[in-house]
């Protein structure tokens, strides 16, 4: 098995050595456009091997999508952050023609390929390379929900002095703001939240979870790397065990709870075919109306890329 991570920045370096601690593939490509980063981050990632008793190979790249050839999943972390000065119609601008770039270049050394989009802004991005990449929703999605339930389940772990690993969660909607958690979905042990934490501190929970990307920019002054790449690797890992694993993730509706032609985060099954399920929730009125909230935010940006007229 091999797998290609496109940008050699924190996250898709995070993601490369997340995945090569696994030991689960046989090839890790680690490409990214800077002269010899991808080299270096690859060959470092590698010099570990030995002292975390993994066998597979790291390899780096400068831009050369050839070595990507035959690829089975590739995750696309490519894109430049938001600079001071820079609206938010210029970041997806300059994004989606690197996303749209990187995915057309390895779509035609991997046809087959899985691709899971970590670029932002992520919701639009998806829609980005589900274009440029011209497979079935099943083969092109991106990774939000799977980075915000673990955030919103690390927050209960510490409310609760419990650990995580007992936690359940699922989160819907977009990425950022307007994400819809659904406390009603979540279990800790098998045991309703609701049972455990009163409903004013859980909205307090919900809260912090929808503003947790910008709880660590404002801390470290750049964004998340370590919890964004380990989910990254995760939905890898769902995708080469076969493992059938239910994630929240990205992924374009067509007619799920009454949408159409947007990339939105749901529940789905995640196995070696990619998406092989989207699950549709019984939702009630309140949790239904905070979706549709969260997918006329998603249109709006969606719409921006449209109207650039690049596909």
């Amino acid at each position: 098995m091999k797998v290609t991570v496109v940008g050699a920045g924190n996250v898709g370096a995070t993601c490369a050595d997340v995945l090569a601690k696994k030991d689960i593939v046989n090839e890790i490509v680690l490409l990214d456009i800077k002269p010899n980063f991808a080299e270096g981050k690859a060959l470092d990632i590698w010099e570990s091997s030995p002292v975390n008793y993994f066998d597979t190979r790291v390899i780096g790249s400068t831009n050369d999508y050839s070595k990507t050839a035959n690829s089975d999943v590739i995750v696309i972390t490519s894109g430049i952050p938001r600079k001071p000065g820079m609206s938010r119609d210029d970041l997806i601008a300059t994004n989606a023609k690197i996303v749209k770039m990187v995915t057309e270049s390895v779509v035609e050394h991997s046809p087959n390929a899985k691709i899971v989009i970590v670029s932002n802004p992520l919701d639009v991005m998806t829609y980005a390379a589900f274009l440029a990449a011209k497979k079935s929703r099943n083969e092109v999605f991106g990774m939000a929900g799977v980075l915000d339930t673990a955030r919103y389940r690390s927050f209960i772990a510490l409310e609760l002095d419990c650990s995580p690993k007992d936690i359940q969660a699922v989160l819907m909607g977009g990425h950022g703001d307007t994400m819809v958690p659904l406390p009603r979905y979540t279990t800790v042990g098998g045991i309703p939240v609701t049972e455990l934490i009163s409903e004013e501190r859980i909205n307090e929970i919900v809260e912090r979870t929808k503003k947790g990307g910008g709880e660590i920019v404002n801390l470290l002054g750049t964004s998340a790397w370590y919890a964004p790449g380990a989910s990254a690797a995760q939905m890898v890992e769902a995708i080469v065990k076969d493992s059938k694993r239910i994630f929240p993730v990205c992924v374009m509706l067509e007619g799920e709870y009454g949408m159409n032609n947007i990339a939105l985060g749901v529940p789905v099954k995640l196995g070696k075919n990619g998406i092989e399920q989207v699950i549709e929730l019984q939702l009630n009125k309140d949790e239904m109306a905070l979706l549709q909230d969260s997918a006329k935010a998603v249109q709006k940006v969606m719409k921006t890329l449209e109207d650039m007229k690049l596909f």
